[in-house]
């Protein structure tokens, strides 16, 4: 004797098919309705502005084609960032769309210490990229760079010594 009920899945896909109370929905619109191709952002003299974020750390950014040389507040990248750590994290925008030494870019950042003005760059390199190719977009966003990393360092708080640390215990 075969079981004649529908499966869980076939519930599921009936359910949502019927809309809400029994209304009809309208189908999704297709892709090559509203979907235009995306468009350079660029200013009056063809760079690509954007601006990173990185804890407390703010970095205006501008890319344009030319050799590779990334200038930081009027320094050089190597004389800014002395560590090869951070210089590695502003060039992975690079590496990651397959672009080294194709774009220049110019920054100015402020705020925060040295490791989250890295962060604020590349942030800030990765959005101009996509500014500058739009095609470059979903690479850059698998990987994690056109997202702002949020994490920032919790206030201190009444009563205690720190954010979260209370003030050592005195038994006598």
């Amino acid at each position: 004797m075969a079981d004649e009920r529908p499966s869980l899945s076939q519930l599921g896909q009936a359910f949502l098919g019927a809309g809400v109370r029994g209304q009809n929905q309208a189908p999704p619109p297709k892709a090559d309705e509203h979907d235009e191709p995306a468009q350079q952002k660029l200013d009056e003299h063809g760079r690509a502005y954007a601006t990173g974020k990185r804890k407390n750390a703010v970095a205006r950014v501008w890319l344009k084609p030319g050799k590779g040389s990334v200038t930081i507040n009027g320094r050089d990248s190597p004389v800014y960032f002395a560590r090869p750590v951070l210089r590695m994290i502003i060039a992975q925008p690079f590496q990651v769309a397959n672009r080294l030494n194709q774009y220049d870019v110019t920054c100015t950042v402020i705020g925060g210490g040295l490791s989250g003005q890295a962060g604020a760059v590349r942030h800030g390199i990765s959005r101009a990229l996509t500014y500058y190719e739009p095609g470059l977009r979903p690479v850059l966003k698998q990987v994690g760079f056109l997202t702002r990393d949020s994490r920032v360092v919790e206030r201190k708080k009444y009563g205690k010594a720190k954010a979260r640390r209370s003030f050592q215990f005195s038994k006598r």
